[in-house]
């Protein structure tokens, strides 16, 4: 699963990389965990940064505290699942972030590992979105995909959230594409291209939330 990632690059920097407005005040987040309202990009024109909580609420569910246990949507089984069977065709969105992290095994206890493009860059993961109107105002949330570990990430744990490549993100945005033709992209990124490195065990309370917890330990 992933349950912790960073998106820490300015707002600048973001809205160059992905050629959109960031609406709002941008906040840089070193432990975005579920329940945070965090930067997306809906597939609405115009294409804009939208900061929506995440664990994804269904439009149908009578509690939204069912989103606490749909952060992930599993790519293999999206078809299946009616919680995520409409947003893939009708609610997809780019979910920011500069590194994701999971949590390694050790003789000494679990140790946090980080994830990040060799590039340094910004990067997109496959997302879903719904909006919620059972309370007194609209809920709007997202939830991560994962598919199965590349053989680099693999040795800390069997998933990951599935990285677009910059030239698919437009793909998975566009509502004129059908979703046959865009399942294909959630699959492993490159382990190649990709580096990990272990953080502090701070990373474990979302409540911290600092420069710190990216540097390598």
């Amino acid at each position: 699963m992933c349950g912790r990632y960073s998106i820490t690059a300015d707002g600048q920097q973001v809205a160059m990389r992905f050629g959109v407005q960031v609406a709002g005040d941008w906040q840089a987040h070193y432990n975005a965990a579920p329940s945070q309202n965090l930067p997306v990009i809906l597939n609405r024109d115009p294409l804009s940064v939208q900061w929506l909580r995440w664990g994804l609420v269904p439009h149908w569910a009578k509690d939204p505290s069912i989103g606490n246990k749909m952060i992930n949507a599993r790519a293999e089984t999206l078809l299946e699942k009616p919680s995520f069977r409409e947003p893939l065709r009708k609610r997809r969105c780019l979910v920011l972030a500069d590194g994701y992290y999971e949590w390694q095994a050790t003789a000494k206890g679990k140790q946090p590992m980080r994830f990040v493009l060799d590039d340094g860059q910004p990067f997109a993961m496959a997302g879903l979105w719904e909006e919620w109107h059972g309370g007194e105002t609209p809920l709007a949330t997202f939830s991560v995909i994962t598919t199965s570990a590349n053989a680099m990430a693999a040795a800390v744990h069997n998933r990951m959230p599935v990285i677009l490549a910059p030239e698919t993100e437009r793909d998975w945005l566009n509502p004129e594409i059908d979703v046959a033709d865009l399942l294909p992209l959630l699959t492993p990124f490159a382990g190649e291209k990709m580096s990990v490195y272990p953080v502090s065990t701070r990373l474990n309370s979302p409540s911290n939330d600092d420069p710190s917890l990216i540097a390598q330990v």
